[in-house]
């Protein structure tokens, strides 16, 4: 908490795991601290027939949008009263690093049953769900996400090796129609991420031709 009274409130940053099954939310994950930078890659899908170059304005779907972020987890000021942070005195961190870490393990129970249904002869066995992952920027950014990677850089450590301090890369990407079907309960959050989009552009102030300095288009 900041020291001067009038200053903002800072808006935290972080993940939303919902339930494919209920659409309840089963976690949340907040970064304590808004990472410095946020890196988006957008790629376009278009149609691939460049040989031909019959359709070249055309696209197939939504953009893949890939987005990376270095985030620091730390619990020092936690330790500093540990009367009211017990989880951090006796863990550190290591309950927000597994919660971000489980994101991309199937659960005990998923292993169990696959391993159950290999030995019972079952033909075909579903890979495991996972819940849907919302990333939350802000209200203009709530998007389902599919976490791809992390990597993790354990910094401090307590006198029982605890991880105090962490920096986490974290890349994920944003789950659209294409990847959810129409039907999913996480395309709605990407439809109305879209339309965020569609309305802020509306908004860009553009200016004239004459700013761009051509008089016209031939």
């Amino acid at each position: 908490m900041t020291g001067f009274p009038n200053s903002p409130r800072l808006i935290r940053s972080g993940l939303v795991l919902v339930s494919p099954q209920s659409g309840a939310v089963d976690r949340i994950i907040s970064l304590p601290y808004a990472p410095e930078t946020l890196t988006r890659q957008i790629e376009a899908q278009t149609v691939q027939d460049e040989p031909n170059r019959s359709q070249p304005l055309r696209l197939t779907g939504p953009a893949v949008e890939t987005i990376k972020f270095d985030a620091v987890i730390d619990a020092t000021d936690q330790l500093e009263f540990p009367d009211k942070n017990a989880n951090a005195t006796s863990a550190g961190i290591f309950p927000t690093l597994s919660a971000l870490e489980t994101m991309l393990y199937p659960t005990t129970a998923q292993l169990e049953q696959q391993n159950a249904q290999a030995s019972a002869g079952t033909f075909s066995i579903a890979p495991a769900q996972t819940p849907l992952a919302l990333f939350v920027w802000s209200a203009h950014r709530i998007m389902p996400v599919r976490l791809t990677s992390l990597k993790i850089s354990e910094e401090f450590f307590d006198a029982n090796l605890n991880p105090v301090r962490a920096k986490v890369s974290v890349s994920l990407r944003v789950l659209s129609v294409d990847d959810l079907g129409f039907n999913h309960r996480g395309s709605g959050l990407f439809m109305a991420y879209l339309q965020a989009k569609e309305q802020l552009a509306a908004k860009a102030i553009g200016g004239g031709l004459e700013t761009l300095g051509a008089g016209g288009l031939a």
